[in-house]
């Protein structure tokens, strides 16, 4: 059960630690309701952070909706294994299906407010996205296909560069922290 996966992640600051404990709050009064987004206040979200074999890039999207550059990812849309939120999100955004899970682990975990903007010429009220993070890796070389409902753009950009190209600036300290787990990742594997 996903909750159960967001119940024993270790939060590493305690901007996470507060994330966390809103996320499990918010289950507690909406249970199951928060895989879809028909809840209008908060909803679980599942973003992949995508590293070249080489460790030194990550794969960005540009989102049409908030012209700005940014992970992958989606909706969980009342799927409870949010791995497989992660994977299919990786597949319908980039078209990549050759990828290799890096943790079997959520990497990282935010509460990320969302303005309200226009989908499909719908209104949507501002929300909460309740996300979960996993570190996946693909072939930079392998054929890229943009989603062009949700997308106008896909390319490798160095980690360095994944915080500076956003616009979003509370999306830039969790590009710094999704690089670091990066680190750490090529750490356990003795690449540096």
């Amino acid at each position: 059960m996903f909750i159960d996966e967001i119940n024993k992640y270790n939060p590493i600051s305690d901007i996470e630690k507060a994330d966390k404990e809103l996320i499990l709050d918010l289950y507690n009064t909406f249970g199951n309701k928060l895989l879809s987004r028909d809840n209008k206040i908060a909803h679980i979200t599942v973003s992949a952070w995508i590293t070249n074999k080489s460790l030194d890039k990550v794969l960005m999207n540009y989102h049409n909706i908030f012209r700005n550059w940014g992970w992958l990812g989606g909706h969980a849309d009342m799927m409870d294994n949010l791995l497989d939120v992660a994977k299919k999100e990786i597949y319908e955004e980039s078209g990549l299906k050759n990828i290799k899970l890096l943790s079997n682990h959520i990497i990282s975990l935010e509460a990320l407010p969302v303005i309200s903007h226009i989908k499909n010429g719908k209104v949507i009220s501002s929300h909460i996205h309740l996300n979960v993070t996993y570190l996946f890796m693909a072939n930079e070389n392998d054929k890229l296909v943009i989603n062009k409902n949700e997308g106008s753009g896909l390319k490798w950009v160095k980690i360095d560069d994944a915080p500076k190209i956003t616009n979003e600036e509370q999306m830039k300290p969790i590009y710094v922290k999704l690089n670091k787990r990066i680190e750490e990742y090529k750490k356990i594997m003795g690449k540096i």
